[in-house]
C-alpha cells in the first residue's frame, strides 16, 4: 500500500533560516531568490540557496524557492537565466505566478502555482494543473469541504497555509498599494494598507465606526484542523513568514511538526513524513509565545466570526491574566504563567488602545515597570515579548539526526565497517587486520563501542553497533576514530549523490483557459503570458493592474471578509435598525474608498 507523504512547509528568510527551519522538523521549506519573489525584502543569493539545498538534501528535505511576482517584458531573460541557475542549484521546485514561465526555455524543475494565482475555484485549478503544474498552493479562504471539493477534482497536490498573518484580499487580487502608492502587492512590495486606520461612514458621511483597524486580520492557526484537513486532502501543511525572526520559525516549526508526528503516528499504514530524521527538542513549543495578533481558524468552517483584529495591528502575545491592585509603580496579577525580568507585557486601556510596558523586577506577586498610567484592575494582560523564551530561541541547540547501525566484521584479512542509515543507504569501508590480538578481549569490546559512537557533528546518530569477529584483535582509538569517520562521510556522500528531483509534468495538449476574456485581475504584465493565454483560447486580455493608469472606480482589492458580518449588522445574521444609507466608505484620514457588497458571493469589494 503506498503511503501519502506529509509536509511541513516553513518558511527560511535566508540560509541560516532555512537550516533551523530544517532542524526543527520542516520537511521542506520555501526562500526567495535573488529577486521576484513576493517578498522583496527576503531575497538570498544563489550560492546561498546552494548551500541550503546541499543542507537540506542530507535529510530528504525539499527546498522551494520564489519567483511569484507577476514579471514586465524587459526581466523575462534575466528570470529564464536565473531559473537555469536554480536548477542548476539542485532547487526541487519553483513557485510561480507568472504564466510566461510556462513559456520560457527552462529545464524540466516542478513548478507550484503560488496562492498569488487565486487559488480558489475548480475550474481554474484543473486548468493550472493540465498546464503540467504538480502543486497547488490554496487561497486561505477555502472551507474544510470546499477543499475537499477541490480535491476530487484534481490530481495535483494540494497545499494550504496552516500558521501565521492574513492577507485580508484574496492572494493576487490586491491592487490598493499599487493605486495608492504605487507599490505593487504582486511584485513583493506591498504597503500594508489593510494594516491602517479607518472609519466607516455612510454616503451622508455619518459615522458608523471611527478610526478602527477594519481591514487587518488576527493571525491564522489551524492546528486544531490538522487531521480534518488531511482526510479533506492537503498534503503540505504551509506556515507563513518569510518576514518573521528565527524565533517564530524555531518555536511554529517545532510546535506542528508535533503535532503532525502525532497524527502520522496515530495512522502508520496510511501516512508518513516526506523527510527523514529525528528531532530532540531543549524547549516547549508553544505559538502564542511567538508574534501574533491573536489567532483565527478564518473560513475553515465556512464562515468565519470575529477574525478581524479591530483594535492593532500589532502583535498581542499570549494572554497571561488580570491585573489586581494597580499602585504607581507596581501591581499584581492573577496568573499561572511566571513573569520575568524584561518582559513585554500589553493590555487595551480604557479607550481600547493597546498599551503596553517592559518588566522591571519581580518580587513575589508585586510587578514593578516605568509608566502603568493607562493599567487598571481588570485589565487582561498579554505578553507580547517572553524575554525568556526568547533567550532560549537565539540557542542553537535543536538538533536533527539521521539514525544509523553499524556493523563490524573480519574475514582472514581485512576489516569491514559498513553503516547502514535509516532509509536504506549503506557504505562499507574496509582495512587490514591488525596482527595484534587483544589483551583484554572485553575492554577492547567497550573501547570499540564507546569510539563507533561518537560522530561529533555530523547529523548521524548511532542506534545500533554489531561486531562479528572470530578473534577480538586490538585496535587503536586513533584506528576507530579514522574508520568511522570515512563511514561516516561517505554515508553522508551517498545520501547526497541518491537524492532524486522530481521532474516538471508535460502539459496536456490542446488545452483551453476556462474563460475568453482576461481583465487586470489576471495579472497579465508582459507579451510572453499573453502568448500563453492566446495559445489556451483566450480573446481578450486587458493588461495587468501594474501597467495599466488607476482610475477612480477600480476594484483594488477583493474579500471574503465582509465588514459588515464583522461588526454584526449583516442583514441576513442581524437584526439591525439601519439608519446609515449605503453605499458605505472607509475613509483613511484624507481620502475615501467605497465599499460594494456582494452578498450572493458574500465577498467584499473595495473601490479607488
Amino acid at each position: 500500500m503506498t503511503k501519502t507523504k506529509i509536509e511541513l512547509l516553513s518558511p527560511a528568510k535566508n540560509k541560516e533560516f532555512g537550516i533551523a527551519a530544517i532542524n526543527s522538523g520542516a520537511d521542506a521549506v520555501y526562500i526567495g531568490a535573488p529577486a521576484f519573489g513576493a517578498r522583496s525584502a527576503a531575497g538570498n543569493s544563489v550560492s546561498d540557496i546552494a548551500s541550503l539545498i546541499k543542507y537540506a538534501h542530507l535529510f530528504n528535505t525539499q527546498v522551494y524557492v520564489t519567483i511569484n511576482t507577476v514579471l514586465y517584458d524587459s526581466e523575462l531573460e534575466e528570470v529564464t537565466k536565473l531559473i537555469n541557475s536554480l536548477y542548476s542549484a539542485g532547487a526541487d521546485a519553483l513557485i510561480i505566478q507568472d504564466m510566461s514561465i510556462l513559456e520560457m526555455d527552462i529545464p524540466p524543475i516542478q513548478l507550484f502555482a503560488s496562492t498569488q494565482t487565486h487559488n480558489y475555484s475548480i475550474d481554474r485549478i484543473k486548468f493550472l494543473e493540465q498546464t503540467g503544474i504538480q502543486r497547488i498552493i490554496l487561497a486561505r479562504e477555502l472551507s474544510l469541504p470546499q477543499i475537499a471539493e477541490l480535491k476530487q477534482n484534481t490530481n495535483a497536490d494540494l497545499e494550504f497555509f496552516i500558521h501565521g498573518a492574513l492577507c485580508v484580499s484574496f492572494s493576487g487580487q490586491c491592487y490598493f498599494s499599487q493605486a495608492v502608492a504605487g507599490r505593487s502587492a504582486n511584485r513583493g512590495d506591498c504597503g500594508q494598507h489593510c494594516r491602517m486606520l479607518y472609519s466607516l461612514e455612510d454616503s451622508l458621511g455619518k459615522t458608523l465606526v471611527k478610526n478602527k483597524y477594519l481591514l487587518s486580520m488576527k493571525d491564522l492557526n489551524l492546528s486544531s484542523y490538522l487531521k480534518n484537513l488531511i482526510d479533506s486532502g492537503i498534503t503540505s501543511f504551509k506556515i507563513e513568514g518569510r518576514l518573521k525572526d528565527i524565533g517564530y520559525v524555531k518555536n511554529v516549526t517545532a510546535y506542528y511538526r508535533q503535532k503532525l508526528d502525532e497524527i502520522i503516528d496515530g495512522n502508520p499504514l496510511h501516512l508518513e513524513k516526506s523527510s527523514s530524521g529525528k528531532i530532540t527538542y531543549f524547549f516547549v513549543p508553544d505559538p502564542e509565545k511567538s508574534f501574533n495578533r491573536s489567532f483565527t481558524n478564518y473560513f475553515i468552517e465556512n464562515k468565519a466570526e470575529n477574525i478581524a483584529s479591530l483594535n492593532t495591528q500589532k502583535a498581542m502575545g499570549k494572554r497571561i491574566g488580570i491585573a489586581k491592585k494597580v499602585l504607581n509603580n507596581y501591581f499584581e496579577i492573577e496568573s499561572a504563567e511566571v513573569i520575568s525580568n524584561g518582559d513585554g507585557l500589553c493590555f487595551f486601556d480604557k479607550k481600547e488602545l493597546l498599551n503596553g510596558f517592559n518588566v522591571n523586577k519581580v518580587d513575589g506577586k508585586k510587578i514593578y515597570a516605568d509608566d502603568l498610567s493607562e493599567l487598571y484592575s481588570g485589565a487582561q494582560l498579554f505578553r507580547n515579548n517572553d524575554h525568556q523564551f526568547e533567550k532560549e530561541m537565539l540557542k542553537d541547540v535543536t538538533v536533527r539526526t539521521i539514525d544509523v547501525s553499524l556493523s563490524l566484521k573480519a574475514n582472514e584479512e581485512t576489516l569491514i565497517l559498513s553503516a547502514t542509515d535509516e532509509d536504506g543507504n549503506c557504505v562499507e569501508v574496509q582495512r587490514n587486520l591488525p596482527n595484534q590480538l587483544a589483551e583484554h578481549p572485553e575492554k577492547m569490546m567497550e573501547t570499540i563501542q564507546r569510539q563507533l559512537r561518537k560522530t561529533g557533528s555530523s547529523i548521524f546518530r548511532v542506534t545500533e553497533i554489531n561486531t562479528e569477529m572470530s578473534k577480538q584483535y586490538f585496535l587503536t582509538v586513533s584506528f576507530l576514530n579514522e574508520l568511522r569517520r570515512e563511514a561516516i562521510t561517505c554515508l553522508e556522500q551517498k545520501r547526497i549523490s541518491t537524492y532524486t528531483r522530481a521532474i516538471k509534468s508535460l502539459p496536456k495538449p490542446e488545452l483551453l483557459f476556462p474563460a475568453k476574456k482576461l481583465t487586470y485581475h489576471n495579472n497579465v504584465t508582459n507579451e510572453m503570458a499573453r502568448e500563453f493565454y492566446s495559445k489556451h483560447g483566450v480573446e481578450d486580455i486587458a493588461d495587468g493592474y501594474e501597467v495599466s493608469t488607476p482610475k477612480k472606480g477600480d476594484v483594488i482589492m477583493t474579500t471574503r471578509y465582509c465588514i459588515k458580518r464583522q461588526i454584526e449588522i449583516c442583514p441576513f445574521e442581524n437584526e439591525f435598525k439601519n439608519d446609515f444609507k449605503e453605499p458605505y466608505f472607509l475613509n483613511d484620514g484624507s481620502r475615501k474608498y467605497e465599499l460594494e457588497f456582494d452578498c450572493a458571493n458574500c465577498q467584499m469589494r473595495i473601490k479607488l
